[in-house]
């Protein structure tokens, strides 16, 4: 089985990488290996209030890792989901479409990613886009991924945003527009009331077939494969990957590139296990050295989260009641017909960018509002309705790792991101939690009555660190474990290229330097559409359609 480029890993990145390169490149032959399943026709995964169900547990979509025991959250394990099957984590995630700051980006070039500053990523951003407010400076239009405004606002969200500005907060009705700080609802990637998964965007329409997926007659998509190793030539070319498929061990070979996409627990883990990383590691587990790279799974950083949980007696929140399941399958049908209703809403319908202090560049938290009781990830569920804020520190300093567990690609790797290691993250997140004690206590909400749960009644800031360790977790954006730069220490350069061998790239978010401030979604997506450019320059010249100054339209259903 030979392809010209083939792809590891069907997540944001993978997909968008697969849907662009197949069209700029349309003589090329590729192959986008995936080890979940085909999620075309998934009910829960097209339907946006569905990531209840699929967030909280391990399934055939959900990888559910736990991280290793944390000494800054009490020893506790964290939680990380992740997204198994076409889309990977873009279809269970809350689909939330933020890009971050721009001086994140700028941030980026200065650190030796040439090429990756604000100026030069945004036109990448308008291209992926189809944003239902229309075209602007800021926005695309015609792009693959569906962006819109909720069908559904749950009462709960506005009172949120008016208790946030009577908090002092400004409103913001466009968090990638011209400013980034403030308060106001999210758009999502959704498409009449449904999910836009990045492989419902880039690869296929579920109308389309059986399996929903084949539309682009030069690109393979295997599912239910899992790759286990790179393979190189005796020049350190990669040639190839060894995958397992019902039960068979079986060799594609690639005559140009071979490219992984398995986001940044998955990509580090692929590159050891074929042979790059640090050789000390790779020697206790009897994996042939390939080349070394000692910073391969490290730099690994995320952002820590913690949710404020409120109990109320409405029932307009989501919840488990005997009139909550009745309200629920009321809208049912407005749902199915029209993709209208509480079914189209993602939970998470508001938020904002705040600063714990007006000298600050940019913001440096960033809030969730659920209209529902998010406690441990949906994982502890509770009787009757109320809703959460969450609160996460944008630019933590601490940093962690992914190693390897096992010499086999198989078993999940040791995932340690090291949460508060760094004391100002604790300090930073503590901050926020009073921010979000400010909103709750504000009228819009207090009003409504309501009680905490875990945090005491004008808690101490003791009290509060304590409810910290306890209950604070992820909020879902590891990244930097392949990092990008011009050093000798980064693990790919500028143009994705995995530095010391050849024939290889990485294209996910695990080769962002840094951790930009917002949901990392969206930036997965438009490093992909970098990638794709890079691939087709370097096959033979080819342009984009950027450079050839033509409409970036990509058809969402194709």
């Amino acid at each position: 089985m030979q392809y010209d480029y083939i792809i590891v890993g069907a997540g944001s990145g993978g997909c968008a990488l697969a849907g662009r390169l197949a069209r700029q490149c349309p003589d090329a032959t590729i192959a986008l290996i995936e080890a979940g399943p085909h999620t075309a026709r998934n009910w829960l995964v097209n339907t946006p209030l569905g990531l209840a169900a699929l967030v909280p547990f391990k399934l055939k979509t959900n990888y559910g890792y736990l991280t290793a025991p944390q000494p800054g959250l009490a020893g506790r394990r964290g939680y990380q989901p992740r997204g198994r099957g076409l889309g990977g984590s873009s279809a269970i995630n809350a689909m939330i479409y933020t890009r971050g700051h721009p001086l994140d980006y700028d941030e980026w070039a200065s650190l030796g990613c040439t090429g990756w500053g604000w100026s030069e990523v945004l036109p990448y951003f308008r291209r992926a886009e189809d944003n239902a407010r229309g075209e602007n400076e800021w926005h695309g239009v015609g792009g693959p991924l569906a962006v819109s405004d909720l069908r559904f606002r749950n009462p709960f969200s506005t009172r949120f945003v008016a208790a946030a500005i009577e908090a002092g907060y400004r409103a913001n009705d466009d968090f990638n527009g011209a400013d980034q700080e403030g308060v106001g609802f999210y758009q999502v990637t959704q498409r009449d009331g449904r999910r836009c998964s990045v492989a419902r965007a880039y690869l296929y329409d579920p109308s389309a077939s059986s399996s929903g997926a084949g539309s682009l007659a030069n690109v393979d998509t295997i599912v239910g494969a899992c790759v286990l190793r790179v393979l190189f030539d005796g020049a350190r070319r990669a040639t190839g990957v060894e995958i397992m498929r019902e039960g068979r061990i079986e060799t594609l070979t690639a005559r140009a590139e071979v490219i992984l996409a398995a986001g940044a627990f998955g990509s580090p883990q692929l590159l050891m296990c074929s042979g790059i990383g640090p050789s000390e590691t790779l020697r206790a587990l009897g994996v042939p050295l390939v080349h070394e790279a000692p910073d391969v799974g490290r730099n690994l950083v995320d952002h820590v989260d913690f949710t404020l949980n409120v109990r109320v007696s409405s029932t307009e929140p989501v919840g488990y009641s005997l009139r909550g399941f009745a309200k629920m399958i009321a809208q049912l049908p407005a749902f199915l017909r029209r993709g209208e209703g509480m079914w189209s809403s993602n939970v998470a319908e508001a938020g904002g960018f705040i600063k714990t202090d007006a000298l600050l560049d940019r913001p440096d938290l960033q809030l969730h509002f659920c209209a529902a009781l998010v406690d441990d990830h949906s994982r502890r569920l509770h009787w009757g309705h109320g809703y959460s804020v969450h609160v996460c520190v944008l630019r933590p300093r601490s940093r962690g790792t992914v190693t390897l567990a096992s010499a086999d690609a198989r078993v999940a790797p040791r995932i340690d991101p090291r949460f508060l290691a760094d004391p100002s993250d604790a300090e930073t997140l503590l901050a926020g939690v009073r921010v979000a004690l400010r909103i709750v206590a504000s009228p819009a909400l207090a009003e409504q009555g309501g009680r905490l749960l875990y945090v005491p009644p004008h808690a101490t800031d003791a009290e509060l660190r304590e409810a910290i360790a306890r209950h604070a977790d992820t909020i879902y954006h590891p990244v930097g474990t392949c990092r990008m730069g011009s050093d000798a220490h980064a693990v790919v350069d500028p143009m994705l290229c995995v530095r010391g061998v050849t024939g290889l790239r990485v294209v996910d978010a695990s080769v962002m330097p840094t951790l930009i401030g917002g949901n990392t979604n969206a930036p997965a997506v438009m490093i992909a559409e970098r990638a794709a450019d890079f691939i087709a320059q370097a096959r033979g010249g080819a342009q984009s359609s950027l450079s050839l100054g033509v409409s970036p339209a990509l058809s969402a259903r194709v």
